[in-house]
Parts: C-alpha cells; sequence; structure tokens
C-alpha cells in the first residue's frame, strides 16, 4: 500500500500542463512552469503569494513565527508543503483551509506549543504529516479526524506526557506512528482503538513505567514495537497477543526490565529481532519462542544460568550470531558467557507428548 501511495503522490507532484503565473516571488526560485516554488532560507516573514497551480512550495527555514487562519487558501493545488525550522510556535484553526490536494505536510523542528481546534480542517488526502521536533505537551480529541486517509504520523521529540481517549479519531488508515522521546507516561485505554491498524508503533524514550496493556490490546497487524528506554520493569502475561501473529521486530532494551510474566509472549509466532539488552534480566519466559528469532541481543543483564535457558541455550547452538550474554548466577557460573557454560548439559529439555496410540 505505501508503495502505491508513494506512486501517486510522485504522479501529482509530476509538472502538469496548466499555465502558471507569469511571476515568481521576489527571493524565490521557481521550477517546472513556476509548479515548483523555493522559498528555503531567503528571510521571509509572511508567507508569500503563489499561483493556484503551484504543486511544491518549500518554505523552510524562514521566520515565520505562526500559521493564521486560511493563510493558504489561495493555493489549492498544493501537494507538498515544507515548513521546517521556521520558528512557528501556534497553528491556527483553519490554517491550511483550502488544501484539499496537499499530501506531505512538513513542520518538523519548530517551536509549536500549540494546534488550535480546525488546525488541520480540508486535509482529507493527508497521508504524511511531520511533526516532529516541537514543543507540543497535548493533544486535543479528535485534532486528527479530519485527517482520514493519513498514513504516516510523525511526532518524536516533543514534551507529550499522555495519550487520551480518542485522540487518534478519525485516523483509520494510519500505519506508522512515532511517539518517540516525549514525556509520555500513560496511554490510557480507548487511546488507539481508532487505529488498530497501525503496522509501526515506536513509543521508546518515554516515561512509561506500566505496560498499558488494555491500550495496546485493540491492536491488531504490529510489525514493529519500540518500548526502549522507558522506566518498564515487567512485563505481562499477553502482553502482544493482539499482534503476535504479525510482530517480526520488538524493542525493549535499555529499560531498567527485570521480569517477564510467564506467558508474556503468548500469540508471538513471528518474531524475528528482539532487543533485549541493558537491563536487569535474570531468566526469559517460557512462552518465548526461539525458532524464528534470527537477531538477538542479550548484553548487560543478570543471566541466572540454571536450566531455565535452556531454550535459549540450545538455539545459541544452532545460530550463526555470536551473542555477548554473561551469567551473574550461580556463583559457579558467573563471569562465563552462556553459550560457554556446562550447566546445560545437565538439563533436560521439554518432553514431547506420545503421539495417541503409542505403546510405551
Amino acid at each position: 500500500m505505501l508503495c502505491v501511495k508513494l506512486a501517486f503522490a510522485m504522479a501529482l507532484l509530476a509538472p502538469a500542463t496548466l499555465a502558471g503565473p507569469s511571476q515568481c516571488p521576489s527571493q524565490c526560485h521557481c521550477h517546472g512552469d513556476l509548479q515548483h516554488v523555493i522559498c528555503d532560507n531567503v528571510d521571509l516573514k509572511k508567507i508569500p503569494q503563489v499561483s493556484e497551480t503551484t504543486r511544491l512550495l518549500n518554505l523552510q527555514r524562514n521566520n515565520l513565527g505562526s500559521l493564521t487562519t486560511g493563510g493558504f487558501a489561495d493555493m489549492k493545488g498544493l501537494i507538498s508543503l515544507h515548513l521546517q525550522h521556521c520558528k512557528i510556535q501556534e497553528i491556527a484553526g483553519q490554517a491550511f483551509k483550502g488544501l484539499k490536494k496537499l499530501i506531505y505536510l512538513y513542520l518538523s523542528n519548530n517551536e509549536i506549543s500549540s494546534i488550535r481546534p480546525g488546525a488541520f480542517d480540508d486535509l482529507g488526502e493527508l497521508t504524511y504529516l511531520y511533526l516532529d521536533g516541537n514543543r507540543i505537551s497535548a493533544l486535543a480529541k479528535g485534532i486528527f479526524a479530519p485527517m482520514i486517509n493519513l498514513f504516516i504520523l510523525q511526532l518524536d521529540n516533543n514534551q507529550i506526557r499522555d495519550l487520551p481517549p480518542g485522540v487518534f479519531a478519525g485516523a483509520k488508515d494510519l500505519r506508522w506512528l512515532h511517539l518517540s522521546g516525549n514525556e509520555i507516561a500513560s496511554v490510557q485505554p480507548g487511546s488507539l482503538d481508532d487505529v488498530e491498524n497501525l503496522a509501526i508503533l515506536h513509543l521508546d524514550r518515554n516515561k512509561l513505567s506500566t505496560y498499558p496493556l488494555t491500550a495496546m490490546s485493540k491492536l491488531r497487524v504490529v510489525e514493529e514495537l519500540t518500548l526502549s528506554k522507558n522506566p518498564l520493569t515487567f512485563i505481562p502475561d499477553n502482553a502482544f497477543r493482539s499482534f503476535g501473529r504479525y510482530m517480526e521486530k520488538l524493542h525493549l532494551d535499555s529499560m531498567g526490565l527485570q521480569k517477564f510474566a510467564d506467558g508474556a509472549f503468548s500469540g508471538v509466532t513471528a518474531l524475528k529481532t528482539l532487543y533485549l539488552n541493558n537491563n536487569k534480566l535474570k531468566s526469559l519466559p517460557g512462552s518465548l519462542e526461539f525458532s524464528t528469532i534470527t537477531n538477538l541481543t542479550l548484553d548487560n543483564n543478570a543471566w541466572s544460568c540454571t536450566c531455565q535457558l535452556t531454550n535459549l541455550r540450545k538455539w545459541m547452538d544452532s545460530s550463526r550470531q555470536r551473542l555477548d550474554a554473561v551469567c551473574s548466577s550461580p556463583s559457579t557460573q558467573r563471569g562465563k558467557q552462556i553459550r560457554d557454560s556446562n550447566v546445560f548439559s545437565r538439563c533436560k529439555g521439554k518432553s514431547k507428548r506420545a503421539k495417541k496410540g503409542t505403546r510405551h
């Protein structure tokens, strides 16, 4: 689906046969019969006037301050709008009024702390929204509702503290949600109900101290989940069950993680990459299936080298990956690599049930 959307967007950005205006805005550079207008770092203080046939407008690195209501109303043909590094502090209601064809909106690396209700009205075709590197602390319920085609939402490196119920209402097509580097301490039940088809969810570098089981259980097809660098010490039973058939990448490193419930990985059947390094783990849960894993990190944990880790050792013996995983206990094994420890030779694997009708 992503390839189809990209192909469609690139087709729209290609020069069209419509006649453009006769003059390029002062200080700007124009290309493709004035359909691509580039005003990058030219000391603009306000939005220039361009033709409604303009498809790409690049206003990066100017001092615009705020986006007022209807500031782009005459640019009805815009497909891509670049507003990075423009010192924008506020987005007014209906700031993008008239931009019904817009697909790309770049607002990264500004000073945005306030997004007024209705700010994204008219953006029914918007597919890619970049709001990373701002000062957003709260998201109003339904703020993204007009963007029914939103596919990628970048909110990394803001100051968001909470994800309340209904925050993503209307954005049912959202597939990539990036929330890394915020201050999120709570993902409330109902906050992810409207985006159950997320494929990629990044929540690393936040302040989650409890795994948001109820909220996460609404997700169905997550392929990549990143929770690294949250102060999470425990992962409960069935944490990933609702999307376990699809999840291929799971990042749980650098969290101070101490323990998994034994059924934490129940339903997880397609996992290929698992990062567990830089935690306080002693053991792994019985529900973790190693047969699909091709990439695993375990270093800087307090592994207890007992028979509980037999399945891990068997996987190590069959894997080409040379893992750094050191035993911390018992004392006879302390300092040894798990792959070199002899303790597992005395361990019995899981016994298989005899087939029905087999004699003993």
